[in-house]
């Protein structure tokens, strides 16, 4: 290869917006467990690259022994400005398509892989010439999802949410950092009941030296998990929130709330100056969760797919 921090340098001058640096570059795209190099589509000019697509296939199972063979995805892709207005981005795209085909994909998502991806979708109001030029290739949207911010300065536990932690403590239930015994009841209630990936996630951060005060899991009277919330999980960034989840019996009552609330406790108590997160339905329960805890949405993504037969999805 030999081409990462050039990719890396011009990725950044194609999306300054977005811009990423070559060591992030390097273990979410080189050391992916699933990267072939044969996917990862670059142009040259003058000795400088200029523009890149990259496919990726799953060479290892998110979980179980799944593949998801016939599916791919194009985490990224992208054009200097200088070398702009060529049809580079087509045939950059193209050529990553072509290899999904090869390798036997039916069907393609735009960005939103799992366990690496940038961003979940195509910020469309971000990168019009983009979302033209992927509809021209046969994508078509699937779904938004939404980035919400809040920021922690000032930040105080509201009242109500003070009172119903001790009503609940009352009744037997308990909030706090997990031991190292209860990891594997929080992972794999993370697995079964809400994403493979969010157990991946939470079993690598904790193996890579996340500290367990960064989750914050609620208990009944039995000491059985009933949900969690963390932040710091991805990276290593103490400001992105995620992931949380509530076992749908426990959904109204209030242990949700709570487990955000805490979660935000711990991270303003940490030195984070704001919590925020890439992907959440706006009108979900989550969303609606988010929005009245005082989080607004930053921005906006849809996620793409496209058949590889030719056909519309």
């Amino acid at each position: 290869m030999g081409d990462g921090p050039g990719l890396a340098a011009a990725w950044t001058a194609a999306a300054p917006a977005d811009p990423i640096g070559y060591p992030r570059f390097r273990d979410l795209v080189l050391l992916d467990r699933n990267f072939d190099p044969a996917g990862l589509k670059v142009a040259v000019s003058n000795g400088q690259v200029v523009g890149a697509a990259y496919a990726v296939r799953r060479l290892t199972p998110l979980a179980g022994a799944d593949l998801e063979l016939g599916t791919g995805w194009i985490p990224f892709f992208f054009v200097r400005p200088d070398a702009r207005g060529h049809g580079l981005g087509r045939e950059l795209l193209t050529a990553a398509m072509d290899w999904l085909r090869h390798v036997g994909c039916s069907e393609v998502f735009f960005s939103s892989y799992t366990p690496n991806y940038f961003l979940p979708g195509l910020d469309r109001a971000r990168y019009p010439v983009a979302d033209r030029l992927l509809a021209g290739l046969g994508f078509e949207a699937g779904y938004d999802a939404v980035a919400m911010d809040r920021s922690l300065v000032g930040y105080a536990m509201p009242a109500e949410v003070g009172k119903r932690l001790d009503e609940l403590v009352g009744e037997g239930y308990s909030f706090g950092t997990p031991t190292g015994d209860e990891l594997t009841a929080l992972i794999r209630l993370a697995g079964d009941e809400f994403s493979p990936d969010w157990a991946r996630a939470i079993r690598e951060a904790v193996v890579a030296g996340m500290p367990l005060d960064r989750i914050v899991v609620a208990r009944d009277p039995v000491r059985r998990i009933l949900g969690w919330a963390q932040c710091a999980t991805y990276e290593g960034v103490i400001e992105r929130f995620g992931p949380f989840g509530v076992l749908p019996e426990c959904r109204g009552t209030g242990v949700g709330k709570l487990l955000l609330h805490l979660t935000l406790t711990q991270m303003s108590a940490a030195g984070a100056h704001s919590a925020w997160f890439l992907w959440t339905g706006e009108q979900s329960a989550a969303g609606r969760l988010y929005l009245g805890a005082g989080f607004t949405i930053t921005r906006t993504f849809t996620i793409l797919r496209a058949n590889l037969d030719g056909s519309r999805p």
